[in-house]
């Protein structure tokens, strides 16, 4: 029989993953996923074509970057105080870049397409 649980051993280390660091975790890594996807995107011609692709990608990027921006403009304290300040930063800038790319993606299969 263990002395002390794992989640007692974590606690006691002083670092516990609350819902202050989760939030923008997840946004960070839907930042990621979006930055990821667009550029999959973009050096590579999708079987279906580019938009759907870049349509996803900028979806996620909106996302991740809304949702990190509310979360860091909410957050009780600077950075280093686990009110995932620090995630939150990471997710408007991945979010902001992966729309970007996905949005210089759209714009160049919408010129291909009109120019035949």
């Amino acid at each position: 029989m263990p002395l002390l649980s794992a989640s007692t051993v974590v606690a006691l280390g002083g670092y516990e993953l609350g819902s202050g660091r989760t939030v923008p975790t997840v946004a960070a890594g839907l930042g990621l996923l979006s930055v990821l996807v667009a550029g999959w995107v973009r050096t590579r011609r999708a079987a279906v074509g580019p938009r759907r692709g870049a349509t996803v990608a900028l979806g996620l990027g909106l996302v991740a970057a809304t949702v990190g921006a509310v979360h860091g403009a909410n957050a009780a304290g600077g950075l280093g105080t686990g009110n995932g300040l620090a995630g939150a930063i990471v997710a408007v800038v991945l979010g902001l870049a992966g729309a970007l790319i996905a949005g210089s993606v759209l714009a160049r299969a919408a010129r291909d397409r009109r120019s035949g």
